[in-house]
């Protein structure tokens, strides 16, 4: 199944104008990559606000378990999936105030701070010193490739039990190999040279369900200027040229993820 982005009329482009695009291509299209964002991409849960048809956020024909764009609103079938390329692994640690006391942001916490070392399992959350909440999140910063060959970064962070997911896919971009067809040695491409179908699954316990990642490998990368675009964008991510779009509402985004019961 495409994309189901909001539904739009097809209108062709004239010869005339396609070579006068062609020609002008890139024209008052580049800006300071401090000011680009990188959107998330999320799978819809039941009660994610994109499908209550009374918020601001609701995307119409999206369903629960489909993945969607944080910035664009497009969303994929979660059956049929997305196609993506790594590029570039960070795990963060988060801090928020848990929601039974007004909920809120506070920030990241460094990989190295040593307060890591002090939270306490309360059920299924980490709970630092100070009584807030750690989530920590894995974001994979990806290429999505569509149907027509083209493409746009997207982050996907998985955090709570989409962790395993993460662990998993990391694990099998870790244990890719391919031979060498000169010295007939295994090697392990690089992230960048790798594809894999992102989809979902739905997942229960005694408290309820909801939908989760599910990871699959597709294929080596065999368009070199794609794979040239996924190295540069790597590139920049490690260079912290390019950052993931801040949340707007960060309390608002854990409701959805409140209401998946872990």
């Amino acid at each position: 199944m495409a994309n189901a982005v909001a539904k739009k009329k097809e209108t062709s482009v004239s010869t005339d104008v396609m070579d006068d695009i062609l020609e002008f291509a890139g024209d008052g299209a580049v800006f300071e990559s401090s000011e680009m964002q990188i959107p998330f991409l999320r799978v819809l849960q039941a009660l994610s606000p994109q499908l209550n048809k009374k918020k601001p956020e609701f995307i119409e024909g999206a369903s629960s378990g489909d993945v969607f764009n944080t910035v664009s609103n497009q969303y994929w079938d979660g059956e049929d999936g997305v196609t993506l390329i790594p590029c570039y692994q960070t795990t963060k640690y988060l801090e928020f105030t848990p929601r039974d006391q007004g909920g809120g942001f506070h920030g990241e916490i460094a990989a190295n701070d040593p307060i890591l070392q002090k939270t306490e399992r309360q059920g299924a959350k980490e709970i630092l010193p100070n009584g807030n909440e750690l989530v920590k999140s894995d974001q994979h910063y990806s290429l999505v490739v569509d149907e027509d060959g083209t493409f746009q970064p997207v982050v996907v962070d998985m955090k709570s039990t989409q962790l395993k997911v993460s662990r998993r896919w990391k694990t099998q971009i870790a244990m890719q190999k391919i031979k060498h067809p000169k010295t007939g040695q295994m090697i392990t491409p690089p992230v960048y040279a790798t594809m894999w179908k992102l989809t979902t699954t739905e997942e229960s316990n005694d408290q309820g369900s909801w939908a989760n990642y599910q990871i699959e490998k597709v294929d080596l990368v065999k368009n070199r200027d794609l794979l040239l675009e996924a190295k540069a964008f790597r590139e920049s991510v490690a260079a912290g040229e390019v950052k993931a779009a801040p949340e707007e509402t960060p309390s608002e985004s854990r409701k959805e993820d409140d209401s998946i019961p872990f």
